[in-house]
């Protein structure tokens, strides 16, 4: 199988999906890597880096030929400008909120896999878990510098692994905070690990959230909008310079008033509050974040890739559940609705 590894184009975004070493491996198992030029210049790594581990250089044009594309996020304007139509797409989708992106996937007839839908038997999200516990790390680092390190008390709405990053390290820092989820099984599995969490109701958000400086949003819901939990409403009462860093901000953020920013410009203020929205945040600490995710990609690519496309997603189900556009077909409910297209749940018949 011929493998892409795009350059990201997204502001601010210096990871890479694959290191050479995935390269290596993938080139040993008889695979053709097309690596376009310089797409691993954010993290220090040179074109002769990947020739050294069997990866062909190429343009952005021949990348995106290939018969998978594996790169970290979703498809920008420059990337739909230059690919063909048809492709198989390996990467962060993240199409909730997102209905243009989706008919435009659906209307090239693509085929979109999710990194953050692949869930293992156990639970886990073996992509996603890792730029999670970074963004939940760098939220407090985010909250301390625009607090000018003044956090009296911090509520963590989510307690999945971007939660309860963002909680070890308050611990770490003796700095006194509440931990919220919405989900029962999450309550007790963290609480299994040691910590003091409990459920998200409508009053004890809006009590916790007036007493807090700071409040992190860490709701990750699969194939869905993050759920408004502090709405408009909410955030006219909050303390004038609280701080909210939106974690969820790829599914549309927790708060009514989130809406995304950049590296450039990381944050805005919005009835006195100082909101902080990066959608990449992980993009900022990019060696280590692509070494997460080449890591965790690895296994799921040499799949795809050895026993082509429909036959892994047969026998996976893991990879199976996250498609969310198959062939153009929108094969997840939720993303399909809001889209306004028609929803086909992916059969067995379709990956003969």
């Amino acid at each position: 199988m011929i493998i892409g590894v795009p350059r990201e184009v997204r502001e601010g975004e210096r990871r890479v999906a694959l290191l050479p070493a995935a390269v290596r491996v993938l080139v040993e198992a008889g695979h053709e890597v097309r690596v376009q030029a310089d797409a691993g210049a954010g993290i220090g790594l040179t074109d002769r880096d990947y020739e050294r581990a069997g990866a062909i250089i190429a343009n952005a044009f021949d990348v995106w030929g290939a018969d998978l594309v594996v790169k970290v996020k979703e498809l920008q304007d420059t990337d739909f400008r230059i690919a063909p139509p048809g492709r198989t797409i390996f990467a962060f989708q993240h199409l909730p909120r997102e209905p243009q992106r989706t008919r435009a996937l659906a209307g090239r007839g693509d085929t979109a896999i999710a990194f953050e839908n692949l869930q293992g038997g156990d639970g886990y999200f073996p992509l996603l878990a890792p730029m999670s516990a970074i963004a939940g790390r760098m939220a407090i680092d985010v909250a301390s510098r625009l607090r000018k390190g003044a956090m009296e008390r911090v509520l963590v709405l989510g307690a999945g692994h971007a939660g309860l990053s963002a909680a070890r390290v308050l611990s770490r820092n003796r700095i006194p905070y509440a931990l919220l989820t919405r989900s029962e099984p999450t309550r007790d599995s963290a609480r299994e690990q040691g910590f003091m969490v409990d459920l998200a109701t409508p009053e004890r958000i809006a009590e916790l959230a007036r007493e807090s400086d700071v409040i992190v949003g860490a709701i990750f819901v699969p194939g869905s909008p993050t759920p408004k939990l502090l709405p408009r409403s909410l955030v006219k009462t909050l303390r004038k310079d609280t701080v909210i860093v939106d974690i969820s901000i790829d599914a549309g953020g927790v708060a009514e008033t989130s809406r995304p920013t950049s590296h450039e410009r990381p944050t805005f203020v919005e009835h006195g509050v100082i909101h902080y929205c990066v959608p990449n945040m992980p993009a900022a600490l990019p060696a280590e974040g692509s070494e997460a995710i080449s890591v965790a990609a690895l296994p799921w690519v040499r799949q795809l890739a050895a026993d082509g496309v429909a036959a892994a997603l047969r026998d996976s189900t893991p990879l199976r559940n996250a498609v969310l556009v198959w062939k153009g077909r929108v094969v997840h409910e939720g993303i399909a609705a809001e889209a306004g297209l028609s929803y086909t749940p992916l059969s067995d018949e379709d990956l003969e």
